[in-house]
């Protein structure tokens, strides 16, 4: 079994070792990369030799090449962050095709699946782990990129909880807060972890355009039982803090921004991790200009404070609490803190978590692979958790004169669900052939995510409440061929409710949908998977 933890900035490969019951690492010649004793780790980068071809260059092969140090369009980094959102600005257009983010990113892991699958050449099944914050549209192109390579079976998990099942706890750790920061996302989860019981495996394995079933072995095997209590997650990542650290340079020292100064920044970043103080040297060839950058931990914290990043580490840990509090879990009873992800080896953001929990209960020492070995482990494990975002149909608002949403699944939902959720539609028009219904994930209007360009470099950054406060939507089945829910025979008048539908939840967090005929007593569908939930 495989798990795979595509990141902004790198990405981590894990298999289960039968002969050894443990989960290991795995490296894949001239992708991967291993220094300062960290694990083999693939740097999530993309270089487009040809896109008409679909010719790549990615992982360490890039930097060996020195193509992640040029401003050439082709070069592509923090791809995972463009993926399923809307992109502002200039895209660049490379032999005749404009790529999106989530063609780039497909170049990226079938190279990588591709490797990985000459190594197993009988791999079928993989598990995924995904941010919590992650729309509906970045988990379907997963599956979709899985099943274009032959990869029937995928199993998803949010990267803080699989975290929570990678680090070997005691019996006694039961209630886990995850803090996950690694190159583009903040991840919060808080999971509690139930005494083990001897059970057959209830892992499921979602087999992408067939039906999904579950792996159920005839040994038995002692299977864990964990509850996501709380989580929360946004856009911000050690991506940012490179962008924050060039922005200062170039204020301080008239440092042009490049990929090359973007490189040297990080680098002060990361040894200022080990070390106090940090200089890096830069020579401009264009302009024949030298520069020294020097950076001590007590300016970086400056620089975190005054861009608000430990107020928005505040807001994503309040959240988390506030959800846990309604389930009567408080601070107090957190037994371990988990940071994970390489942007938590940040000093600051360790010394932020040790003024908030007890030191003891804090553990760090497995930053890149505690989220893809705890991924390992969800074949054992049962997950009860609850739905991360709200959801909702789209209609005709006569007042605005404009669409709007009508929420039907709220924020929070566990699942599966006890009930359907009932809703009555009919006709609109004389003679109407078939009633069509657009499904949206519901996103809070308080804040809001914009994705774009600036020269040739991918910006993140957070706005506030939008102007007008209305919701915002991310549809999910508007497209052809996905709208209609009923054909009606015969045909449709306003005046009376035509259909009744039934939606739920599955254990496997798979929306169904059933569809009535109230004037034929038919059944036109019947517990229909509509789309995999967040």
């Amino acid at each position: 079994m495989y798990a795979i933890d595509f990141g902004t900035s790198n990405t981590v490969i894990t298999r289960w070792n039968a002969a050894t019951q443990a989960a290991e690492t795995v490296s894949l010649p001239g992708l991967s990369t291993q220094f300062q004793g960290n694990p083999p780790l693939i740097p999530s980068l993309v270089y487009v030799e040809d896109a008409a071809k679909a010719s790549v260059i990615v992982g360490q092969a890039v930097r060996d090449h020195a193509l992640n140090l040029t401003t050439d369009p082709r070069f592509f980094r923090n791809i995972k962050r463009g993926i399923g959102t809307a992109v502002q600005g200039f895209i660049p257009e490379l032999d005749g095709q404009i790529l999106s983010f989530e063609q780039v990113g497909s170049y990226f892991l079938h190279q990588v699946i591709s490797a990985l699958k000459a190594q197993e050449p009988e791999l079928d099944s993989l598990v995924f782990t995904v941010p919590v914050d992650s729309f509906e549209a970045y988990r379907i192109w997963l599956g979709e990129v899985c099943q274009s390579l032959g990869i029937d079976q995928v199993q998803l998990i949010d990267e803080p909880t699989a975290a929570a099942l990678g680090y070997q706890l005691s019996a006694e750790q039961r209630t886990v807060l995850v803090i996950d920061f690694g190159g583009g996302t903040l991840d919060l989860s808080l999971v509690q972890r139930a005494a083990s019981a001897i059970e057959k495996p209830r892992g499921l394995r979602l087999q992408w355009g067939k039906k999904a079933n579950l792996q159920q072995p005839a040994n038995q095997a002692r299977v864990k039982t964990v509850k996501v209590i709380a989580k929360a997650g946004e856009n911000l990542g050690g991506a940012d803090i490179d962008r924050w650290l060039a922005d200062y340079f170039e204020l301080e020292q008239e440092l042009p921004k490049t990929a090359v100064t973007l490189r040297l920044v990080e680098k002060l970043k990361i040894a200022l991790s080990s070390s106090t103080e940090a200089t890096e040297a830069y020579f401009d060839e264009a302009t024949l200009d030298s520069y020294e950058l020097s950076l001590g931990r007590d300016r970086l914290n400056q620089i975190l404070t005054e861009k608000g990043f430990f107020d928005r580490l505040e807001n994503r840990l309040e959240q988390v609490l506030q959800q846990a509090t309604r389930q009567g879990v408080g601070i107090s009873n957190i037994d371990a803190v988990l940071l994970v992800g390489g942007s938590a080896q940040i000093p600051a953001i360790q010394t932020w978590a040790e003024s908030r929990f007890d030191p003891d209960k804090i553990k760090r020492d497995r930053p890149f692979e505690a989220v893809a070995q705890g991924a390992l482990r969800l074949q054992n494990t049962e997950l009860k958790d609850f739905l991360y975002h709200s959801y909702g149909i789209r209609y005709w608002d006569r007042r605005t004169n404009a669409h709007s949403w009508h929420p039907i699944i709220p924020e929070g939902q566990p699942y599966p669900t006890d009930q359907p959720i009932e809703l009555f539609l009919g006709a609109s028009s004389e003679q109407q052939p078939s009633i069509e219904l657009i499904l949206g994930e519901l996103s809070s209007p308080k804040t809001s995510t914009e994705i774009y360009f600036e020269g040739n470099q991918l910006v993140t950054r957070q706005t506030g409440t939008s102007a007008d406060g209305k919701v915002q939507a991310q549809p999910l089945n508007d497209r052809e061929g996905a709208r209609t829910i009923a054909s009606l025979t015969p045909l449709g008048f306003p005046g009376s409710d035509r259909i009744r539908i039934l939606f739920s939840i599955d254990a496997q967090r798979f929306l169904r949908m059933t569809v009535e005929d109230l004037l034929t007593l038919e059944t036109l569908m019947s517990e229909k998977i509509v789309v995999q939930l967040q």
